[in-house]
């Protein structure tokens, strides 16, 4: 017989761990914080761990407490992806969405179990590409991009601010304190064939076009190259909110603010002559609250340096 501790309080823990805040936890979950608190109390007496310091009104996940929210997390996202192929089976309405394969696995998947929830008839299918869109040949509905502009000519809806910006590991941080682009003379850069946005267009943008890396390590896809900074490889140029959540979690950082940074948009593009329906307009209105809600925790981390000068 299984040993599980109760559900509630590991949802709680869960949205706690991940957004740092009993508040935005209980905003998520549709409770108070005071529940969430209480959840999580509850959690921590079941296993006899502490999970979080509180410090000066801030959470901080304890070392059991990291251990135990990766672990949890990918679980959580394997129930919701277990739910929506459930879901799925007696769906009355197919909608094809095509989108790059790390948005999709970082983004999009652990955010569909609320979409799912509330859209029980929509059968939705996920697939996966950094090609550009072409309608006439790709067998999907919605097509989503990260662009300057949208696509002409279509129902084109921007619903999420991507920043990219370079990251690293709080080590390499601590180790070499940073200060300036010249600084990475002697650091690897992880590079990945996808990327918008390179470091010769980056240390251009900063003022310093003649700095050459002690080493670059190239990659096929940007998956990769962030997987790569996690684990204190080098420094990586990667979309803010695609790690947002590894920044507050003290797991990443980002060591020179926004200097440098480039911003564009990510687009949902609905296939011309889609006939309109209550599918897409719910998909589209549900990335609109999503990315608004992502957009609005990287303001948050990224306010004290949001009054310096950067590109875009």
């Amino acid at each position: 017989m299984r040993r599980i501790p109760p559900l509630n309080a590991v949802k709680a823990f869960e949205a706690a761990g991940r957004l740092l805040s009993f508040t935005k936890a209980g905003q998520e979950l549709n409770v108070t914080h005071g529940a969430v608190s209480r959840q999580v109390a509850t959690l921590e007496e079941w296993l006899g761990v502490a999970l979080f310091h509180r410090v000066n009104s801030q959470l901080i996940l304890t070392e059991a407490g990291s251990l135990f929210l990766a672990e949890i997390g990918a679980a959580l996202d394997k129930i919701a992806l277990a739910a929506i192929q459930a879901a799925n089976e007696v769906a009355s309405v197919q909608l094809v969405v095509n989108a790059p394969p790390t948005f999709v696995l970082r983004w999009l998947i652990p955010r569909l179990a609320t979409f799912q929830r509330k859209n029980l008839g929509v059968k939705l299918r996920l697939t996966t590409s950094v090609a550009p869109v072409d309608f006439s040949r790709g067998e999907y509905t919605v097509a989503i991009r990260g662009a300057v502009e949208p696509m002409p000519g279509i129902y084109s809806c921007a619903f999420l601010t991507e920043r990219i910006l370079p990251v690293c590991h709080p080590d390499l941080m601590e180790k070499f304190q940073f200060s300036s682009p010249e600084d990475l003379a002697n650091q690897t850069l992880l590079s990945y064939s996808t990327e918008p946005y390179s470091w010769h267009d980056w240390f251009a943008t900063v003022g310093a076009p003649d700095v050459r890396p002690a080493a670059m390590l190239n990659f096929e896809q940007m998956y990769f190259a962030l997987q790569a900074a996690e684990e204190g490889l080098g420094l990586a140029l990667i979309p803010y909110f695609m790690v947002v959540d590894e920044v507050a979690a003290g797991r990443l950082c980002t060591p020179f603010g926004v200097l440098g940074m480039r911003t564009r948009k990510y687009f949902a593009n609905v296939k011309p002559g889609s006939t309109p329906n209550s599918a897409i307009d719910a998909f589209c209105n549900w990335l609109m609250q999503e990315g608004e809600n992502t957009t609005a925790l990287c303001d948050e981390l990224l306010d004290p340096y949001l009054d310096t000068n950067a590109d875009g």
